[in-house]
Formats: structure tokens, sequence, C-alpha cells
């Protein structure tokens, strides 16, 4: 199967073309180089030469506090772009899966997410712009996955996990807020998942993180520990609870991240194993 990547050189497109690679399928990854896809003749060009079966549409604007300085670009690249991606494949009949995020809610209240519930209320220009990206695949394809994930960490690029690691090294201290729940997603875990499903035809929105929940407290804490057993100079890093108010980012975020996975399950896909498994993993890969 041939399916073009967007965002190759991000955490998510690195690690899906990785795994498509390891299962014997022919990935095809663009960078914003070979591929601009807020320019519309450029997706129709690139793609329609790839000659695929699929699009993974991994690449997006993720700067999530500079968005509310930079709302323009940020709807050009992840609304706009998706867009002209989705218009692509509706010309070419391919199927479409586009990485979208739980910030289209307004995250109150306690229960899980479902992902078909269309009570969205972006807190944030990112999550604003990332839905609007949602309702142009889902108002101009049939063969589409809208697939939410949150709290992301991989090998490449800048995450939680390694901000983390940095600051208790350089300061053997860090607050973190202890009232925003919600679920880890290892990229290595999540490509899996999204490489299995694109071999399908099991189409809709769906919810993908790691198992387990946390506050980012909980899982600063449980960064830590677990780096402690690598280097025990971890062990000696402090870590004090704040809540969001004594901790103020320019883009709101959500208090509620809790989503739901059982439709993975309905549909016959493997969950993600427990974050902090995954946690295991991946920290002896960067430390």
């Amino acid at each position: 199967m041939r399916v073009l990547v967007t965002g190759v050189k991000g955490q998510l497109g690195h690690d899906v073309v990785n795994e498509m690679e390891k299962r014997g399928l022919t990935p095809i990854g663009v960078d914003h180089a070979k591929m601009d896809i807020t320019d519309k003749e450029a997706c129709d060009r690139v793609i329609t030469e790839a000659n695929v079966e699929a699009v993974i549409h991994c690449a997006a604007y993720t700067a999530v506090d500079a968005a509310e300085d930079n709302v323009d670009v940020c709807m050009k690249v992840n609304a706009g772009g998706t867009r002209n991606i989705a218009g692509v494949c509706k010309k070419l009949g391919i199927k479409m899966m586009y990485i979208s995020t739980d910030y289209v809610f307004d995250g109150q209240g306690t229960e899980p997410w479902q992902p078909d519930c269309k009570d969205y209320k972006p807190l944030n220009v990112y999550g604003q712009t990332k839905l609007e990206g949602e309702l142009a695949v889902s108002q101009t394809l049939e063969k589409y996955f809208i697939v939410r994930i949150a709290w992301v960490f991989g090998l490449n690029g800048k995450n939680f996990i390694k901000t983390m690691l940095r600051i208790g090294k350089e300061r053997g201290a860090a607050s973190v807020v202890d009232d925003q729940i919600g679920s880890p997603t290892y990229t290595y875990d999540l490509t899996r998942l999204l490489v299995d499903m694109i071999q399908t035809d099991k189409y809709g929105r769906y919810h993908a993180t790691n198992e387990g929940l946390c506050s980012w407290y909980e899982f600063a804490c449980e960064i830590f520990k677990q780096a402690a057993e690598i280097d025990p100079a971890y062990g000696k890093v402090s870590v004090s609870p704040v809540s969001s108010d004594q901790y103020p980012a320019k883009a709101k975020r959500p208090s509620n991240s809790r989503m739901s996975k059982e439709k993975l399950t309905e549909n016959g896909f493997e969950r993600l194993p427990s974050w902090q498994d995954a946690l295991e993993r991946y920290l002896p890969q960067i430390q």
C-alpha cells in the first residue's frame, strides 16, 4: 500500500513513515519544502504524482500559545491546508486520515469525551483551527478517519517530557499544573494503530491516547521517578503542584482531556498500552 504522509519531520509523521517501512508498505513522506499544504496547486500536483491509496495528514501548526498571536497563519495551515488535501483526496477517490486534538472540545466536566460528540467549543485558536480542519474533512469526504490525540511525545521535536528533564537538570525543581486531567500519547504506540487503521475501511472519528489518566503534575512525578532509575540525579528533583490560575498561559487549556476509546475496541482495533509503560520504553531512548 502506498500512502502519502505529511509532516514527515515532526514527532508523529517521522514515526508513521518508520512503522510503514517496517511493515513493507510504501510511505511517501513530505515536508513543507516538498509540499506546501497551504498551496492548493502544490497539493494537487504532489498527491496526484505520488499515486497513493491514502493520505495520513500529520502536518499542523501546533504552537498553541503562539497561535493566539498568529491566527491567520494557524488558520491557513490547520484549516486551509487540510481543506486543500481533502479536496485532492476527493478528486482522486482516495482515503484520508486527519490527526486532530481534544482541544476541539471545551474541556469542562469530568466525563470522557466521545469521538462522535458534536458539542464543539474550542477554548483557543489552535483548537478552533483544528476543528475547522475536521469539518473540512468530514464535509468533503466519505472515506475519512479523524483521530484525536492529546499530550503527545515522541523522539522528534519538543515535548513535555524533554522539557521536564531539562528543567529538572537546570533548576532541580519544577512547578506543574495539577488540575488538567488527560492521557499522554506516545507516537511510537500511536503509529502502530494509525497504520492498522489506514489499511481498513472502518471510517469515522476516533480517540487514541495511551491507557490511563493523570494530571500533568502526576505525569511529571512519574517522569522523574522513572528517569531516576537511569540517572539518580533526577531523584532529587522536587515537583510542586500548582493550579492553572497560578500558571497563566496565553492560550487557555482544557481541564478535562479524558477521551473515550471504546470505539477502537468496538471496531476491532488494539488499544495503546498504559502511559506508564510507554514512558518506561521512551526514556532510555532520550536519556
